[in-house]
């Protein structure tokens, strides 16, 4: 889909360093939550930069949206899980304020791809 690699694209740059944001913030994180919210999360952030990669090389335009959607909608669950954290003091607020501006720095990049590439299919 498109000439270059998905490692070229900023909002995947940017989704790989929320990745290890995620696993930072998560290190702390009580022991008995490795297998609940600290799973989810780290699983969750990941799951962001690899579906922008898969999108990105698949073969049709639409495809790569479906993808971004998919994206988004970890991203979203993502964010709901740092604010369960933060409720549970698992996470200070000053590092949650942190965490979700690089969440809406991300989202918006999400959105005005999935714009650019909406543009290319009118």
């Amino acid at each position: 889909m498109g000439a270059g690699s998905y490692r070229e694209l900023v909002v995947w740059q940017k989704s790989m360093e929320f990745v290890e944001a995620i696993y930072r913030a998560t290190r702390s994180f009580p022991k008995e939550e490795i297998c609940g919210l600290t799973r989810q999360m780290r699983r969750a952030a990941v799951s962001i930069p690899c579906n922008i990669a898969e999108g990105q090389g698949r073969q049709t335009t639409k495809d790569f949206l479906h993808f971004l959607w998919i994206a988004r909608g970890s991203l979203r669950e993502l964010e709901t899980q740092i604010l369960i954290a933060e409720r549970l003091t698992y996470l200070s607020q000053p590092a949650v304020g942190k965490l979700l501006e690089l969440a809406d720095e991300i989202g918006r990049m999400i959105n005005a791809l999935c714009s650019s590439l909406n543009r290319r299919l009118a």
